[in-house]
């Protein structure tokens, strides 16, 4: 066995038992939550080990994927777990998506009658506030806005079951190799704001892979939106001290730009390749003179063919570099003074019956849009065309369609994009 691939899956066995300790580890409320949905016997052990069953959960950050794993494993949908992976994500990789932020998904559900439904899509980006104001200017956090929204339309789980493992993760999480790349690029910049700083660089230096980081502000804030919902941050005296919060760090947001900004369904694009319907998100062409912000994606397929895709993005890598004292969220950098992101996601699926063919994420700035049209041709076609360079695709793909091809599925993360790809049976 080579010394690297050795290193790996000791790094993702690390991960995974993280992961198991963030779902089953809990106290007050949240601990009342494990004991009900993660299987705890009064004991404080697991009652029995996790049954599992056939769905994939791909992310961008290791632990994020491995959350959107065991909650399809604990009876979720597809929904559950990507909104689960979505709040991971905000906490282990907020350089590319934290609360700050926002996104679009491409979402394929069934009714409540079990059949399934073409697929729509859901716009939450991270705004523009009603006026320029601030020394820095934040946007519009709509990353949970969005993810709640979803949660609340098609998931199965009660709502607070998707939060409670990023609030898990935000009392301790260890860096990704994902998130120290980020670091490496961001620099001391980021360190120049003491938020930022506590958190990434507690003792001074850097904070290397594999070492923890703690994010108590952010934990409470994910608390908040556990407890209350969407008015744990966007609505009455919680979006008031947020609001002031954000200005504190030079942000320019009220409270009525929170109450304000809300999530978006509409319709993707829709076209015909290689016999199956294909969804997108839109994106537009972007000139390579011009650098695009970075973005990150994750995804969840489900026994039932249940499938989403989400991409999300601070508008610029860390945002505004500065955190919102109190909150532990990174305030995303405003559209008013920076380009707004592709948001790249493209799905297959079976014109008659809606069922699952192949999805595929789409990152890497300028080349994000070509990166998930790729990614998604190569599925489909069994081929192999290059991905041109920053982008990364992310890929679950089912030959023999889900349901009824479950057999048939591969999933695999963007080489190179230190991501992660898991599940099966």
């Amino acid at each position: 066995m080579s010394q690297g691939l050795f290193s790996l899956q000791n790094r993702l066995y690390r991960l995974s038992t993280l992961a198991s300790f963030i779902l089953l580890a809990g106290c007050g409320t949240a601990n009342t939550l494990g004991h009900q949905l993660f299987g705890l016997n009064n004991g404080g052990g697991a009652s029995g080990a996790m049954h599992s069953v056939f769905g994939y959960a791909v992310a961008d950050e290791p632990q994020a994927a491995i959350v959107g794993r065991n909650v399809l494993n604990l009876g979720g949908n597809a929904v559950d777990a990507a909104a689960a992976e979505g709040f991971a994500q905000a906490v282990t990789l907020p350089s590319r998506g934290g609360l700050g932020g926002g996104g679009a998904c491409l979402i394929k559900m069934p009714d409540a009658s079990g059949k399934m439904q073409p697929p729509v899509m859901l716009n939450f980006p991270a705004g523009a506030p009603a006026e320029n104001g601030g020394d820095r200017p934040a946007a519009v956090p709509l990353l949970a806005r969005g993810l709640l929204a979803m949660q609340a339309r098609y998931g199965q789980l009660p709502q607070s079951a998707v939060i409670v493992p990023a609030e898990r993760l935000a009392g301790g999480a260890q860096i990704s190799q994902a998130l120290e790349a980020d670091l490496g690029v961001v620099g001391n910049a980021l360190l120049a704001d003491p938020q930022a700083a506590a958190i990434f660089a507690p003792g001074g230096h850097m904070l290397p892979e594999g070492a923890t980081f703690q994010q108590p502000d952010l934990a409470t804030t994910l608390e908040s939106l556990r407890v209350n919902g969407v008015n744990g941050l966007y609505a009455g005296a919680n979006a008031a001290q947020f609001a002031n919060a954000a200005n504190a760090a030079g942000g320019g947001l009220t409270a009525q730009d929170l109450l304000d900004a809300v999530p978006q369904y509409g319709t993707p694009d829709i076209t015909i390749q290689n016999g199956y319907a294909v969804a997108s998100l839109p994106t537009t062409a972007s000139s390579q003179e011009n650098a695009l912000p970075a973005s990150a994606s994750f995804m969840a397929l489900d026994k039932n063919g249940g499938a989403v895709i989400c991409v999300t993005s601070m508008n610029n890598l860390f945002g505004t570099g500065r955190i919102a004292p109190g909150t532990g969220v990174l305030l995303a950098a405003s559209p008013r003074t920076n380009p707004t992101p592709n948001l790249a996601a493209a799905m297959a699926y079976t014109t008659g019956s809606y069922a699952f063919r192949a999805a595929a994420s789409g990152t890497g700035q300028n080349e994000a849009g070509d990166a998930a049209r790729i990614g998604l041709a190569n599925a489909l076609t069994g081929q192999n065309e290059p991905i041109p360079e920053p982008g990364r695709a992310n890929v679950i793909s089912c030959p023999g369609n889900v349901p009824g091809g479950e057999a048939s599925c591969r999933a695999s993360a963007a080489p190179g994009g230190n991501g992660l790809a898991i599940g099966g049976r």
